[in-house]
C-alpha cells in the first residue's frame, strides 16, 4: 500500500523557474512513484521491480517506457483508433535518454525484472519534457527500496546568442548554437547528446560544467524527498548472495591468462580473434573436466561468466601496461579507410564508407514537398524535410536472426547521424532528401560511418552542403590509476572499455555528439584530452574522404528531378490548382511532373519537380497563361475564336478580348469573314482595358505599317 500523504520538495533551475517534485499522492501501488512539475508540464513516473527472480535468468530484464498524451496538450490522436499507439522515434529517444544513465546505477547482479514508466499528463508547448522525465524517474527510485545508486538528472544545456541557458525553452531552442543534453549524479558524468553549429571543444566543455552544476541541485532535491519519505525508501531491498568460487576463479585465470595476452597482442581482426577467444574458453572447459571430474557440473555456470572476467581484465591490462590493441594499431590510430562515391547507378546519390572491418553504404533520394515525414506527437505537429533511417542487419556481425525492423539503437544511431548532417544543409532547399544507411559490416562505430558516408553521398548528389561532415567513436580504458584514450574503437573494445564518447563534426567544429560513461571519476582534463584526440581523428577521416570528393558536385544526376519555382500573385492560387483540384492534377498526369504550391505573405509559391525539362516548360507555360495579367500596350500572340459581323473575338494567355473591325486593318473592310475565319493564329495589341467590367480592347491595325497619305490633288 503506497503512501497516505502527498510529499514534496522544490528546487529552482538557474533560470529561476521552480520545479517540484511531489510523491505519495499517485500511482501509490507501484513500489515507486514521483510527479515532476514545472509550470503547467507535469510528467508522472513509476517503476516497479519483481521481488521474484526468474530461474536461469542471466541479464538485467529493465524496461524504460515514455510516452506523451495527447491529452496533456488537449488534443486527439490522428491515428485510425483516435487513441496512443505504440511508441514513435520521438519518444523512443526519450526512452533511451532515461534508460542510458538509469541502468548503469543497479547494482552488479541485480536480475529482477524492472520496469520504469514515464508519462506526460500535462505539457506546455514552451517546456521540453525530455529532461524533466529523467529527474521523475530517478525521483520514483529513489523514493522506493529498489537498490539504486542514484540518485540521477538531466538537464539541457543551449547557447543562446552567446548565452549559455540550463533547459531553455522551445523557441530559444530554435535559435541556439548548440544545446546539449547532459546525465550525472552528484559526482559523475554519465551521458551527453546533442548537437551543435561547428562548435569548439571548449564550449562543450564549459556546457558540462555548467550543466552538472545545475544537475547537483536536482540530486539533493530528490535525496531531501527521499528523507522526508524515511524508512520505506532509506531501507533498500536486500540482494541475495550472489554464488562465487574464488578458488574456480584463480584457476580460471591462471589458465587463459597468458594464451588471452598472447593473443591481444597478436594483432587480430575480428574473425581470427574471436575464433581464437573460443578455443581458448573450449581448452579452458577441456582442462577444468578433468581437474574437477564429475563435480565439475556443479560449477559450469560460473565458468562463463569467469572466463568473461579475466578475458576483460587481461586485454585491458595489455592495453593499459604495453600500449597494445587487439588489432595491433597506435592508441590515436584510425584504421584504414577506403570510399566510393556514385556506386548505384539509379539512386541520385551514393557513397560507400569502409573504416576497417565496419562498411557503411548509403543511399540519397531527392523528393517533393509530398514527401515531407509527418511527425506527429503530442506536444508538436510538424514536417521535416531531411529524413535518415540507419538498418542494421544480423549479416552485418555474422550472424543469422529475424529482421524485425528497426530497434531502439536503429533510431538513436540515425538520430545521431541526422543531427550531425543536418547542421552543413542548405537552408531554403527546395527538395526532401532521404539518406538510409545499410550496415553491411560492423566491428564499432557503424554510426559514425554512416555520417561519413551520408555526407559523401550528399556530395555525390549535387546537395550544396556547406562542408563535409565526419565522425569518430572514442574509448578509455581506465584501472589502477593509468589511463589510455583510445581512437577509432573496435566493437572489442566498445565492450571491455570504459567509454564510448561518438564526436562528429566538420574541420571548423563539432556538430554532434553522444557520449556514455561506464565509469566513475572521469574528469575534465581526461574529457578535454579525448575531445582533441577525437579533434585529431576526425580532420585525418575528412582528409580520406576528401581523396575520393571534397566539395558538392555542381550539378544533380541526369536522371534526377529537377525543381523550379514560381512565384505568382495570390489572387491566382485559386486559378492555378482549379476547383477541386482539376486544373493541377490533369497538369500533372499530363506532364508526370509534381507540383507543390504554397501561400505565403500573399504570395503563391509553385514549386514543380520533373525529370523532364520539356514538361517543366509546358507547366511553365501553362501557369503563365493562366497567370497572366494583360496591361495596356502588351503584344500578344492569340487564337481567333469566334468571328462577328463587327470583329472577332481573340483569345490568349487565358484571357479573350475583341477586335473590333475598325482596329483590324488601316483598309476598310466590308466583310469580315473573308479576313479572318476561327482558329487563325493572330498577334494582337490591348489598347483599351474597361476598369469596370474588365473587357479588353484589341488592336491589329497598330501592330501593321501605317500606309503613307496620298497627297491630295492641287485644284489650283
Amino acid at each position: 500500500m503506497g503512501l497516505q500523504i502527498p510529499i514534496s520538495t522544490t528546487f529552482n533551475l538557474p533560470n529561476g523557474l521552480p520545479v517540484t517534485i511531489e510523491t505519495g499522492k499517485l500511482a501509490t501501488q507501484a513500489d515507486g512513484s514521483a510527479m515532476v512539475r514545472q509550470g503547467d508540464t507535469m510528467i508522472l513516473a513509476t517503476v516497479v521491480s519483481s521481488r521474484e527472480l526468474r530461474e536461469g535468468q542471466s541479464f538485467f530484464p529493465l524496461s524504460v517506457d515514455y510516452q506523451e498524451k495527447y491529452a496533456a496538450a488537449g488534443r486527439v490522436p490522428g491515428n485510425f483508433f483516435r487513441r496512443e499507439a505504440r511508441l514513435n522515434d520521438y519518444e523512443v529517444l526519450i526512452c533511451r535518454l532515461i534508460d542510458r544513465p538509469l541502468r548503469p546505477l543497479f547494482p552488479d547482479g541485480y536480475m529482477y525484472e524492472t520496469q520504469v514508466i514515464i508519462t506526460l499528463i500535462s505539457g506546455d508547448k514552451e517546456t521540453m519534457p525530455d529532461v524533466l522525465a529523467c529527474l521523475a524517474a530517478s525521483a520514483a527510485l529513489s523514493v522506493s527500496d529498489i537498490p539504486f545508486d542514484g540518485p540521477v538528472s538531466e538537464v539541457r544545456v543551449a547557447k543562446v546568442n552567446g548565452e549559455y541557458i540550463v533547459n531553455p525553452k522551445r523557441s530559444e531552442l530554435a535559435v541556439a548554437d548548440f544545446e546539449f543534453v547532459v546525465a550525472a549524479t552528484l559526482d559523475n558524468i554519465l551521458m551527453v547528446e546533442g548537437e551543435a553549429k561547428e562548435c569548439q571543444e571548449s564550449d562543450m566543455l564549459e556546457a558540462l560544467k555548467i550543466a552538472h552544476e545545475a544537475i547537483k541541485v536536482q540530486c539533493q532535491a530528490q535525496l531531501d524527498l527521499a528523507n522526508l519519505v524515511g524508512e520505506k525508501c532509506l531501507v533498500k531491498r536486500v540482494l541475495p548472495e550472489l554464488p562465487s568460487d574464488d578458488e574456480l576463479k584463480a584457476r580460471i585465470s591462471d589458465i587463459v591468462t597468458a594464451p588471452i595476452q598472447t593473443l591481444a597482442r597478436s594483432a587480430s581482426d575480428k574473425n581470427a580473434r574471436k575464433a581464437g577467444l573460443k578455443a581458448i574458453k573450449d581448452e579452458l572447459k577441456v582442462t577444468l573436466k578433468a581437474h574437477y571430474g564429475d563435480d565439475y557440473a556443479s560449477k559450469e555456470a560460473l565458468v562463463g561468466e569467469y572466463f568473461d572476467k579475466a578475458k576483460k581484465h587481461t586485454i585491458r591490462m595489455v592495453a593499459l601496461n604495453e600500449g597494445k590493441r587487439l588489432d595491433g594499431r597506435a592508441m590515436d590510430e584510425v584504421r584504414p579507410i577506403w570510399t566510393e562515391i556514385s556506386y548505384l547507378p539509379a539512386a541520385h546519390g551514393s557513397a560507400i564508407f569502409n573504416r576497417g572491418e565496419t562498411q557503411a553504404l548509403t543511399s540519397l533520394t531527392l523528393g517533393t514537398k509530398l514527401d515531407e515525414m509527418m511527425e506527429d506527437t503530442a506536444m508538436l505537429l510538424k514536417f521535416s524535410k531531411f529524413i535518415l533511417h540507419y538498418n542494421f542487419p544480423a549479416f552485418s556481425v555474422g550472424e543469422a536472426r529475424p529482421n524485425r525492423g528497426p530497434g531502439r539503437r536503429e533510431v538513436g544511431h540515425a538520430n545521431l547521424a541526422a543531427r550531425s548532417l543536418k547542421q552543413v544543409l542548405p537552408e531554403g532547399y527546395p527538395y526532401t532528401l532521404r539518406i538510409v544507411s545499410d550496415i553491411l559490416e560492423s566491428n564499432g562505430s557503424s554510426s559514425m560511418a554512416t555520417v561519413c558516408a551520408g555526407s559523401m553521398a550528399l556530395m555525390d548528389a549535387g546537395v550544396p552542403i556547406k562542408t563535409a561532415v565526419a565522425g569518430i567513436a572514442m574509448g578509455m580504458i581506465a584501472e589502477g590509476g593509468k589511463v589510455v584514450i583510445l581512437s577509432d574503437i573496435l566493437g572489442d573494445e566498445d565492450a571491455l572499455g570504459d567509454m564510448d564518447f561518438k564526436v562528429t563534426g566538420t574541420e571548423k567544429g563539432i556538430t554532434g555528439c553522444q557520449m556514455d560513461m561506464k565509469i566513475d571519476g572521469l574528469s575534465y582534463e581526461l574529457l578535454a584530452e579525448a575531445l582533441d584526440q577525437a579533434r585529431r581523428g576526425r580532420l585525418h577521416i575528412l582528409g580520406k574522404m576528401g581523396e575520393t570528393i571534397a566539395q558538392s558536385n555542381e550539378d544533380l544526376k541526369p536522371h534526377a528531378p529537377r525543381v523550379q519555382e514560381v512565384i505568382i500573385p495570390g489572387e491566382f492560387i485559386g486559378a492555378v490548382i482549379g476547383p477541386g483540384g482539376k486544373v493541377i492534377q490533369e497538369l500533372q498526369r499530363e506532364t508526370g511532373t509534381t507540383i507543390n504550391i504554397e501561400e505565403k505573405d500573399k504570395m503563391g509559391y509553385i514549386n514543380i519537380f520533373g525529370t523532364s525539362r520539356e514538361a517543366m516548360d509546358i507547366v511553365l507555360a501553362r501557369i503563365k497563361k493562366i497567370t497572366y495579367k494583360p496591361m495596356v500596350g502588351d503584344v500578344v500572340d492569340g487564337v481567333v475564336a469566334t468571328v462577328m459581323p463587327y470583329g472577332c473575338f481573340v483569345d490568349f494567355g487565358g484571357k479573350s478580348g475583341l477586335l473590333h473591325v475598325s482596329e483590324m486593318s488601316w483598309s476598310r473592310i466590308d466583310n469580315v469573314e473573308e479576313l479572318v475565319k476561327e482558329g487563325d493564329p493572330m498577334q494582337v495589341k490591348i489598347v483599351e482595358i474597361d476598369v469596370k467590367t474588365g473587357k479588353l480592347r484589341l488592336s491589329r491595325k497598330e501592330l501593321l505599317p501605317r500606309p503613307e497619305r496620298k497627297p491630295r490633288p492641287d485644284n489650283n
